[in-house]
Parts: structure tokens; C-alpha cells; sequence
């Protein structure tokens, strides 16, 4: 009955079955029939104490779905270690070896049968399990946290019968000297008492789900045709502003950082297209459609998000959405102590890069997620300072430092701090606006947090980027553009990254390189601020694409006083002097206040 169906949901489902079982009944039938059931009765409590559910038992297989792969792995490690000393006492030759398969898919339940391709990847991969070891597809291992103590032998890409893409394969083991984790604690009796009263409230409902239809697409599809831009040849997302449902506006930064850091963790990915924040915080505070975003700023998935800081407790809803299919890919709410806020970020990107299911190495998963810090109370203090500094006056700067200076007192080796006071101590220099008591020693300062940074975290494009921005301004220009390079080898989706370096290129002479770096950049942020558009004028001008550039600035919702500087010289270029006095005498009135 297709009306009681759930469809479209991503789970993890583990498939296993008993190795020979056909000569084991036929050594012993009744034997062989009791220690298979008992085999499975036991690996049915331990799936059960690691969250999964038993979803079938048919035989020698049983099939069970989890939430995480996580679980998946460690309850069958769990049991492959309980089944290897149940054998080990036992004295003939009916020994029952299980295989084991893990693979992550959309599924389909019906009336307690569960289907769908999650379920035949994960039997085909059972297939290619030795007896005794645990098999898993390679798009649900990289959503596994690296704080997990499981080892993975690479069995490499098999053509599996059924899929059109190869999949990858990994043998996944404990690692030696390690124990498995514990699942957390769960009342029983709270959980039996739910289990009743949600039987009574199925049946109540029951109508109800037949009318609403919850299972089906709630969300109008996006249009390829109607897309502002053409849709990347890449899974492309867009994440919207997390709501800030903490009933506390001094909590909007917490939000935004949350926001940020994802927008920043997935943009390193290679294999991804991600909108910058310039583009998807223009939605901030605004009702909005998927369908709408979608469609203007090209991209097929959007992340929604709501977060609730309350004291010590935590709450994020995510919802990932498929704008063109116009269903929910997956949903997920975190209720979480505050101090598991970075396991939880760190969740949500590993299970955004799974449910996109495109193929990312480890490595690169483990170097995008990786904490900056172990403390809420520094990592509370760095966003306060990233929220001041882009209030871009003295007073804001000053805070700004006061904020990043704190959160390296609460945690010392606190690389992203030391990062961003590179841009504070460059405000505060000759360079740029001397804020700073002492401007002349500013410079100085700029380039040895950068090195700093750099020192703590070598992995982390950001510290690259921050000193590359110190020699920029320190005028040598050969080191800059090396680090600038470094910085975009790791992170080459960053918008921001791929502007700043203009004033770099075309200083060096590479104004033409310097056009297509910043329009690259307008295709990750759709909606630039003024600043970007300036930039990519600016370096229309120098590569003598004079009606370009002028288009270019002409787009500028508010133009600061310093672009007048650059279309009056590119009205000079286009023989349109008389407007070039006009624009300079603006630029004269305002800059003097005459």
C-alpha cells in the first residue's frame, strides 16, 4: 500500500549473514538452525544497544538501519568480538562466521519492510565481506569522526551489480590497544512507556498521515531554466543564515559563527561549489523559499538552520534540501551540553558531504572539520571579535582585538585568533588607517601573529591567507603571492581569498589574472558586496577593459568615496572627460568635506 510508505529517507543500514550455511545445516541441521538464531538474537541486542533497529530476520541474514554509520561499526565490531569467544568455546565444527555489510542510501518502510537501494548496497557489500570482518561503503565511512578508534584497510572501487558508479570499499577493524565506545545510557522503561503511547498515537493519526502526506515533497521545486546562473558541474549549496532562537540578540553573533564556520568548512572542499556569506547573509532576518534562493543564486541544494543557546544547553535543527526535487534530503536536531557544540558542527558538515554523496578523500574531510579549538569560552570570544572587526571603525577595531587577545589567553594555541589579528594590526598601521597607538610598530606586529598562526596550524588556508595579507602591505610582494598561494591550493572556493589578492596582481603585473580570480569569486557570492564589485572594476581597468570596468562599477548599490577615484580614470580611458570632472569633484567634496 503506497500510502503508508516513508520515502526518501537516507539511512544506515547494515546487512549481515552467516558464511557456509548451507554446509553448516548440512553437518546438522538442528544445530546449525539454533546457533544461527542464537547468533542473531545476540547480534539483534547489540544492534539494539548501539541504537539501530532489527528491520528483518530471515534465515541465516538479518538487516537492521541506523541513524549513523558510526553506530553501525562499532555495534558489529561489538558483536564480531562477542561472536569470535563464543566460538572459541565451542568444540565441533558448527561454528557460525558472520560477514558483515554497512552502506548509507535512500530507503523505503512499508508495514515493517524495508527497502530501496541503501538496502541492496549494503547486501552486495556483505558479499565482498571475508567472513568475520565488517565491510563499509566509502560515502558512509566518511561521515564517520575521526575521534572514533576504528582502523580502515582501502579494498578499492568494485563494480557492484545494480549501481552504475563504482563504489568505494573499506574493511573496517578496532584499532590495536583501543576499546570500543560505549553507547550511552537508555531507561528502558521510559523508552517502553513511549513505545506504547506512540502505538496509540499511530493509530489516532493514522488519517490524518493519509491526508497531509508528509512523506511527499513539501517544497516547491526549484527551476534550472529560471537560475540567475548556470548551474556549477558540482554538487552546489547554498546555507542560509541560522535563526537565533535563543530569545537573546547579544546571541545573533553565536548564530552567525555556527553559520560561518559550516559555509567555511565545506568550501574547502575541491569537489564542492559553495555560495559565500556575503551572498546567502543578504537572506538574514528575511522570510525567503528554497525554490527562490535556488534560483537566484544558482545552486541546487540549500542548508536551513535554527539554534538555541540556553546557559550550558544547546539545540540545532538542520534541514538539507534538494531545491530541484523539492523534497528534504535530511533533517537532523542536535540537544546537546555546550560543550559538544564543535562535535555537533563537525556532524553536521560530515553529513552534508554524505547525503551529496560525491567523492571526497579522508584526508580532506578530516583537514575541513578539524576544531580550531577545544574551548567554547575562546571560540565565544573569537566570533564576539570577528563580529566586531566587520564594524570596520577605530572603536570596532579595538574591540575587535580586545576580543581575539582574550580568546589566546583562554587557549594559546588558538591559530584562527592569532590569524585574525593580522587584519586588526594591519588596520592599525601607516599601511592602511592607523587606528593603532603605535601605527609605525603595527606592521611588525601584523607579520608575527601571522607567523604565529601559521606555526600552530599548517593545515589551515586561513593562516596562510593572513600572512600573505602581512606581506601584501609589507610590500614584499614575491612572499605574499606565495602564501596567497598556499592558502588558495588549500581552499581555492573561498570568495574573499580570491578578491584580496587583486591589489597583489596587479601590482605583479597580472591584472588579467586578477579579472578572473574576482569573477570566479562572483560566481561563489552572487551577491557581492560593494567592495568585490570595486575590486574586480579596479582590475578591469588595469587590464584595459575599460567598458567592462564601467559597467563593473556602475553595479555598486553604494559606492564608496574611493571608486569615484576609479571611474572617473575609467571615463578618461572612454574619451569621456567632461564626466570624469564631475565625478572628481564629487570625490573632492566629499573626501574634503567642501
Amino acid at each position: 500500500m503506497a500510502e503508508h510508505r516513508r520515502t526518501g529517507k537516507l539511512a544506515v543500514i547494515l546487512h549481515a549473514d552467516v558464511a557456509g550455511s548451507t554446509d553448516l545445516v548440512r553437518q546438522d541441521e538442528q544445530l546449525a538452525h539454533d546457533r544461527i538464531q542464537d547468533t542473531f538474537r545476540r547480534f539483534g541486542d547489540t544492534i539494539t544497544k548501539y541504537h539501530g533497529s532489527v528491520r528483518e530476520l530471515r534465515g541465516d541474514a538479518l538487516l537492521a538501519e541506523f541513524e549513523r554509520a558510526s553506530d553501525a561499526v562499532t555495534a558489529a565490531l561489538a558483536f564480531q568480538d562477542d561472536q569470535l569467544d563464543y566460538l572459541s568455546h565451542l568444540d565441533d565444527a558448527i561454528q557460525p562466521t558472520v560477514r558483515v555489510g554497512i552502506a548509507m542510501g535512500e530507503v523505503i518502510i512499508a508495514d515493517e519492510t524495508i527497502t530501496g537501494e541503501g538496502v541492496v548496497l549494503a547486501q552486495r557489500l556483505e558479499q565482498l565481506s571475508k567472513p568475520g570482518a565488517v565491510v563499509i561503503q566509502g560515502a558512509a565511512y566518511e561521515t564517520i569522526p575521526g575521534r572514533f578508534p576504528f582502523a580502515y584497510d582501502y579494498l578499492g572501487e568494485h563494480e557492484v551489480k545494480g549501481f552504475d558508479q563504482l563504489v568505494r570499499v573499506y574493511q573496517a577493524k578496532l584499532k590495536g590497544g583501543t576499546d570500543l565506545p560505549q553507547p550511552s545510557p537508555t531507561d528502558h522503561r521510559t523508552r517502553n512507556t513511549i513505545i506504547a503511547v506512540a502505538s496509540v498515537v499511530v493509530v489516532a493519526i493514522g488519517v490524518a498521515l493519509l491526508w497531509f502526506k508528509p512523506w511527499e515533497a513539501r517544497v516547491e521545486p526549484a527551476s534550472v531554466e529560471r537560475m540567475a546562473f548556470p548551474l556549477p558541474d558540482k554538487p552546489s549549496i547554498a546555507v542560509l543564515p541560522f535563526n537565533n532562537l535563543s530569545g537573546d540578540e547579544e546571541q545573533k553573533y553565536f548564530a552567525d559563527g555556527i553559520t560561518n564556520d559550516i559555509i567555511t568548512d565545506l568550501s574547502k572542499f575541491k569537489n564542492l561549489f559553495v555560495i559565500a556569506r556575503n551572498s546567502t547573509f543578504s537572506y538574514k532576518d528575511k522570510p525567503v523559499k528554497v525554490q527562490q534562493v535556488a534560483e537566484e543564486l544558482g545552486v541546487r541544494y540549500v542548508l536551513e538552520g535554527s539554534i538555541q543557546r540556553t546557559g550550558d544547553k544547546l539545540r540545532i535543527n538542520t534541514q538539507l534540501i534538494d531545491a530541484i526535487k523539492g523534497h528534504h534530503l535530511w533533517a537532523e536536531r542536535y540537544d546537546r551540553d555546550a560543550s559538544d557544540f564543535f562535535a555537533v558542527q563537525e556532524d553536521i558538515v560530515r553529513t552534508i558531504v554524505a547525503s551529496l554523496a560525491f567523492q571526497v578523500h579522508q584526508e580532506e574531510i578530516e583537514r575541513a572539520v578539524r576544531a580550531d579549538t577545544d574551548s567554547l569560552k575562546a571560540y565565544d570570544y573569537y566570533q564576539r571579535g570577528w563580529e566586531a572587526y566587520f564594524g570596520f571603525t577605530k572603536e570596532a577595531n579595538h574591540r575587535a582585538q580586545e576580543y581575539f587577545e582574550k580568546a589566546i589567553e583562554l587557549d594559546p594555541d588558538y591559530a584562527r585568533a592569532y590569524a585574525n589579528l593580522t587584519w586588526v594590526h594591519v588596520n592599525n598601521s601607516p599601511g592602511r588607517w592607523s587606528w593603532g597607538e603605535d601605527p609605525e610598530h603595527s606592521l611588525d606586529l601584523a607579520l608575527e601573529v601571522a607567523h604565529k598562526a601559521v606555526e600552530l596550524d599548517p593545515d589551515d588556508y586561513f593562516n596562510y591567507w593572513a600572512l600573505g595579507f602581512a606581506y601584501l602591505y609589507h610590500r614584499d610582494y614575491d612572499r605574499a603571492l606565495a602564501e596567497y598561494e598556499r592558502a588558495l591550493a588549500l581552499n581555492p572556493n573561498d570568495s574573499e581569498l580570491l578578491v584580496e589578492m587583486v591589489d597583489l596582481l596587479i601590482s605583479i603585473g597580472r591584472a588579467e589574472q586578477a579579472v578572473t580570480q574576482a569573477k570566479k569569486a562572483m560566481r561563489i557570492n552572487p551577491r557581492p558586496p560593494d567592495w568585490m564589485i570595486w575590486n574586480l572594476g579596479w582590475a578591469q581597468y588595469f587590464a584595459e577593459q575599460y567598458d567592462d570596468a564601467f559597467v563593473t562599477l556602475k553595479k555598486m548599490s553604494n559606492p564608496p568615496n574611493e571608486a569615484r577615484r576609479v571611474l572617473a580614470a575609467v571615463l578618461v580611458r572612454l574619451g569621456r572627460v567632461e564626466e570624469a570632472r564631475e565625478v572628481m569633484s564629487k570625490y573632492i567634496e566629499t573626501d574634503l568635506g567642501m
